[in-house]
């Protein structure tokens, strides 16, 4: 009787102690994250319409940075924008009446038919707020005055965008340097 020697399977071990070793590892950084607060934003001194306080926004496939954006109520800022995501966004920054002209005009664009050409959204200029779109890796610089009371929201109404979570948080301070 002739005996075949039977075919042994790699041991799966390694893979056990890789996955179990990874998870180990991202469980510790986490752990050493827990307590890291924010990193704080000092203001030195708001801007004013003759020098604009210099403020740096990066969009991202369905999120701002910095997030809160730090503004003080009644300053003039320099925004610059750059979209480091992949897709063309938008920064649309007011109060709900802007937020809600913009929504407004981006339904009212929106293709009748799939493979239809959207006209450009646009509201009449007395709506305020500001509003820039750029396409992937594209930049630009736009200026804004911080109302001085109410409360100003950051949101990308491009269609789908909002519904992926494109709505950035604002933080206002009263008066002068922090």
């Amino acid at each position: 009787m002739s005996m075949v020697p039977s075919a042994r399977r790699p041991s799966r071990a390694p893979a056990y102690v890789t996955i179990a070793g990874l998870a180990v590892a991202l469980g510790l950084v986490v752990y050493a994250l827990r307590d890291t607060p924010a990193p704080v934003v000092v203001i030195d001194a708001p801007g004013t319409s003759a020098q604009p306080r210099a403020v740096n926004v990066i969009l991202r496939d369905y999120l701002f940075e910095p997030t809160p954006l730090v503004l003080v109520r009644g300053e003039t800022v320099r925004i610059a924008v750059i979209n480091g995501g992949l897709e063309t966004h938008e920064l649309v920054l007011g109060d709900a009446r802007v937020q809600q002209a913009w929504e407004s005009a981006h339904a009212a664009a929106t293709p009748p038919a799939p493979l239809a050409t959207a006209p450009p959204a646009s509201v009449p200029a007395d709506v305020g707020g500001a509003r820039i779109s750029l396409g992937s890796g594209q930049q630009g610089t736009l200026d804004y005055t911080v109302p001085v009371s109410g409360v100003v929201q950051l949101i990308c109404h491009l269609p789908g965008h909002v519904e992926q979570g494109m709505v950035g948080q604002v933080e206002l301070r009263e008066g002068e340097a922090e």
